[in-house]
């Protein structure tokens, strides 16, 4: 029987009246019972959360009984059939990332939020026990045909840790694309092409990742596309787009670029797949398996077989999932657009001051990289990232690339010795900012993303300040950080908050036997 705890340390993150109904949906009738009034129970409770700062959150959404009764209708709805899809996304994004609880606790009515969180159970049971709930029909039926991790797999310690497909001839590679629905034809993006980049950017923009709420949209700038997709041997034929054949629009778009990872101690190259993206009005076509085929299919041309990709929501297996964290540059602004509030018992002034940052950077010798740092920060990283189970093999081509400063794109500083003039240490962030939808006074949010950061001299927290600063001078909203690397050494020194959001690793046709702490990996996909 599915655990009435976990059930509801997913309802209780999700907070989403769908994907609880969906949750609740799948329950006996009599756990369905207890755990509707478990929620009555919650919506009561004014406690926080252990291990999770989303307190206020909770308590926002189920003091609206009107959110609780849809949520408990929602549920009764989709049990009676009245629904056909069902998405556990929700479900096991959570048991993946949080080790949720495991033990049947179908008696006591009154616990409270926190008390549904202390039993954890390993990853690879929760699992095997969400998906032996799951009917054929609720499984993702398209990674299930894929070469990579799945969930029934997670306890077979005799399966070899590696590729899990071998390479197939080159001749025998299909060598036409693959259908797409009549009205749609397969192009070839030019990313160096103005007017192309420009119909790329508008797809981005207007159709790609949101939050949650939807107030949220990622917006790509032109320059970073070009940034992202032009690496060292980059394959023009890996920038793929779906047109329609009359019009000419484009609305579908999915990219490659090659990549070397060292994954332990092979070096592998593969292929880095990003911007998936279907127009809002065609996402019930299905063109995104036929996509992701595709780019394979073209990678596979190229003799490269393994590939690293992410995702917001749990697909079929990830390597590891990574927890968002920010740290206000503009409180002001991100409370006046949504991204953040107002602490309990915190006055707008209070929140400005606490997070108010020095004028200037106080590290001597933190200057802005050069070209001719290339060498020294080569270095520094590949020294640094030798500490890492999955980690890019960088060399000085792609620290020229990835690495030094592009106005608008990405910032990268050095710590270069007063004495010796040798650079110690260095810190980067890239620019990805997001349209604010629907806001009467504001319509973007600028914010920095922390990238590789190595220290050998400074400490990590006194850098990572100082990268603050300079982002705070160059007009950044917020500063974001995934808890990778070493990540979590200066966040919350440093005042950044968790989010709501969570990024999973995944790789394919390459399994790795057990799921990895996000602090043993070393890779920042964009």
């Amino acid at each position: 029987m599915t655990s009435l705890n976990f059930i509801l340390q997913n309802i209780i993150l999700c907070l989403d009246v769908d994907s609880c109904g969906y949750i609740l949906s799948d329950l006996p009738l009599g756990l369905y019972s207890a755990a509707c009034r478990r929620l009555s129970s919650a919506s009561r409770c004014k406690q926080s959360i252990t291990g999770l700062d989303i307190s206020d959150r909770l308590s926002k959404f189920l003091s609206s009984q009107t959110n609780l009764y849809r949520l408990i209708l929602r549920g009764k709805k989709l049990i009676r059939g009245k629904v056909d899809a069902v998405d556990f996304d929700s479900m096991i994004r959570i048991s993946m990332a949080n080790n949720g609880s495991a033990n049947d606790d179908t008696t006591n009515q009154n616990s409270s939020p926190s008390d549904l969180l202390k039993n954890e159970a390993p990853i690879d049971e929760l699992s095997r026990e969400i998906q032996e709930t799951l009917s054929v029909s609720q499984r993702h039926k398209f990674w299930e045909t894929q070469p990579v991790g799945q969930f029934k797999d997670l306890r077979d310690s005799t399966l070899p840790e590696g590729p899990i497909e071998p390479p197939t001839p080159l001749s025998e590679v299909k060598q036409e694309p693959y259908n797409l629905p009549t009205p749609y034809e397969w192009v070839t993006c030019d990313i160096n092409s103005e007017e192309t980049c420009l119909e790329v950017y508008n797809l981005l923009s207007n159709n790609y990742v949101e939050d949650d709420e939807n107030m949220f949209r990622f917006n790509y700038s032109k320059e970073f596309l070009r940034w992202a997709l032009h690496p060292p041997g980059y394959f023009k034929t890996w920038h793929i787009g779906v047109r329609v054949k009359t019009s000419k629009k484009l609305v579908a778009f999915i990219t490659g670029i090659p990549a070397k990872i060292r994954v332990n101690k092979d070096i592998v190259t593969m292929a880095e797949v990003n911007f998936l993206c279907v127009h809002k009005k065609l996402r019930s076509k299905r063109l995104a398996p036929v996509m992701i085929k595709e780019v394979t299919r073209r990678v596979h041309l190229e003799n490269i077989w393994q590939a690293a990709y992410t995702a917001g929501v749990v697909l079929p297996t990830p390597i590891t999932s990574c927890q968002y964290w920010h740290r206000s540059l503009n409180p002001k602004k991100l409370i006046d657009v949504g991204f953040s509030r107002l602490g309990p018992r915190m006055t707008m002034s209070r929140t400005m001051k606490l997070y108010k940052l020095p004028d200037s950077p106080l590290t001597p010798g933190f200057r802005k990289m050069e070209l001719r740092d290339v060498p020294s920060v080569t270095r520094l990283l590949k020294a640094y990232l030798l500490q890492f189970i999955v980690a890019p093999d960088f060399d000085e081509i792609d620290v020229e690339h990835w690495i030094v400063p592009k106005e608008g794109v990405v910032d990268s500083f050095v710590v270069e010795s007063q004495e010796t003039h040798e650079v110690t240490d260095f810190c980067s962030f890239y620019s990805l900012p997001s349209s604010i939808l629907g806001h009467p006074n504001h319509t973007n949010l600028k914010a920095a993303y922390s990238y590789y950061n190595v220290v050998t001299k400074t400490p990590l927290v006194q850098l990572m300040n100082d990268a603050l600063i300079v982002a705070k001078q160059m007009d950044f909203d917020v500063f974001n950080a995934l808890d990778v690397m070493h990540n979590e050494g200066f966040l919350k020194e440093l005042k950044y908050g968790p989010g709501d959001g969570k990024l999973h690793y995944y790789l394919y046709n390459y399994r790795i036997k057990s799921m990895l702490k996000s602090s043993e990996l070393g890779l920042v996909l964009l």
